[in-house]
């Protein structure tokens, strides 16, 4: 069974800054270390957030702040169609007065 590897945030920030800086190409710390491309990717993208104490790029920290408010808007237009059909099925309802329908036997 293959052993689950883990790097530290510093390696990981050192192997993005090398790449970020044209120091080497994508493929050449992915060689080196044995790094998949969609690892290196995701560190890539963590990295423009600032998850490895380092300063975010502007850029990708406004992306990422629009992704969660088109998040939450989405959210909201929800909750708010459903508030909307739950008031009209409500208002196209006849008024129960508390009284059974059944005739009295």
């Amino acid at each position: 069974m293959r052993k689950i590897r883990t790097f530290s945030q510093e390696f990981k920030r050192q192997v993005v800054e090398e790449l970020m800086s044209g120091e080497s190409r994508p493929a050449q710390p992915r060689r080196r270390y044995t790094i998949s491309p969609s690892l290196l990717y995701h560190w890539k993208k963590q990295y423009s957030l600032g998850k490895f104490n380092n300063e975010p790029i502007e850029e990708a920290a406004l992306k990422d702040r629009v992704e969660k408010l088109e998040c939450l808007v989405g959210r909201l237009a929800l909750e708010n169609e459903f508030l909307k059909k739950g008031l009209r099925h409500n208002l196209n309802q006849p008024p129960q007065s508390g009284k059974s329908s059944a005739a009295p036997g």
